[in-house]
């Protein structure tokens, strides 16, 4: 009779998961330029977010704060496209679902409505100040997030 290896302390087996290498990593390949992208506009956002707070937050106190609102969805989003979890991925899918709205309707906003937005955010015309890249990076972002989805076994 074979030999069977007993279940943990608890009585309960563990469910099955696949081990971690064996789950896409959001951060290989393509994904690393990504995340790369991600990382630099999680600092540059969070810095001029800190520098136009600090030094001039009463002159557009809504752009201001918009552009913290980014940083912190930028950052969000780098930490959660790092990891390689099935909750990281799902906070980099809400995370950058929220980015891709964000621009969008701040892009809308802002060209709409220039005298609500007296000073730039990063999302401000949708993203002209940083040549359109935050709004194509949500786009690449959720397809990256859709093509590294774990397959499901039939």
């Amino acid at each position: 009779m074979p030999a069977t290896t007993p279940p943990p302390a608890g009585g309960r087996r563990a469910a099955a998961r696949p081990a971690p290498s064996a789950r896409p990593a959001l951060r290989s390949g393509p994904g690393r330029l990504l995340v790369a992208v991600y990382a630099v506009f999680a600092v540059s956002a969070s810095a001029r977010a800190l520098v136009q707070i600090a030094t001039d937050f009463s002159a557009a106190p809504l752009a201001y704060l918009l552009s913290a609102l980014a940083a912190a969805v930028y950052v969000v989003a780098t930490v959660a496209l790092v990891r390689s979890s099935e909750r990281s991925r799902r906070v980099a899918l809400v995370s950058v679902t929220v980015e891709l709205v964000g621009v969008l309707a701040i892009g809308v906003l802002s060209v709409g409505d220039p005298v609500a937005f007296p000073d730039e955010t990063v999302w401000s015309g949708f993203g002209a100040g940083y040549g359109y890249v935050p709004l194509v990076l949500p786009v690449l972002g959720l397809w990256w997030l859709r093509s590294q989805r774990p397959r499901r076994s039939a």
